[in-house]
């Protein structure tokens, strides 16, 4: 059985770089703001779906506050000037009995180079091995790169647009 509270793993991107996919933890606040403030507005809106400037104390802490069973938070660092830094992430919450609702986001200058389809892998094993059956999301229909993570995902995937969002189930049944 993995352990999702301590789950790490290394990938290396399409540009050879080397990153680590682990779990979120509690003291990684700053980093992951520090990562929020290096995305872009656009990538923001992408992925909460409306203009974002800042996160107010509550959302912090629920993104902070992660019990790995109905709530599971990975990062991908990668090493910049002598440190690790939070480039992206990807989570899932549990939505409904076997299902999870799945987002990411990814650091704008380290976006095309994998690491939403990384992270994706490795949320998909996580959310296997807690026997969940499916994972869903809500993607704005321009936001190509996240589609097609999902759609190359190498899960069964439904794809449904309705109004201003494209709605995706992806089976975890092999």
């Amino acid at each position: 059985m993995l352990n999702a509270a301590k789950y790490s793993a290394v990938e290396v991107l399409r540009n050879g770089r080397q990153i680590e996919i682990r779990s979120l933890r509690t003291d990684d606040r700053a980093d992951l703001l520090d990562a929020v403030e290096r995305t872009s507005a656009r990538s923001l809106y992408r992925r909460f779906f409306g203009a974002k400037h800042y996160f107010s104390q509550k959302e912090i802490e629920f993104f902070l506050n992660i019990d790995f069973v109905n709530h599971v938070a990975l990062v991908a660092t990668a090493e910049e000037h002598s440190r690790a830094l939070i480039v992206g992430g990807g989570r899932y919450i549990i939505v409904r009995p076997g299902a999870a609702e799945v987002a990411f986001a990814v650091v704008d200058e380290y976006q095309g180079q994998g690491i939403g389809a990384a992270l994706m892998r490795h949320l998909i094993a996580i959310a296997r091995d807690a026997r969940l059956e499916e994972l869903v999301a809500e993607v704005l229909p321009d936001n190509m790169p996240m589609r097609k993570v999902f759609e190359k995902s190498g899960l069964r995937c439904n794809m449904k647009r309705e109004g201003l969002v494209v709605h995706f189930a992806l089976r975890l049944s092999e």
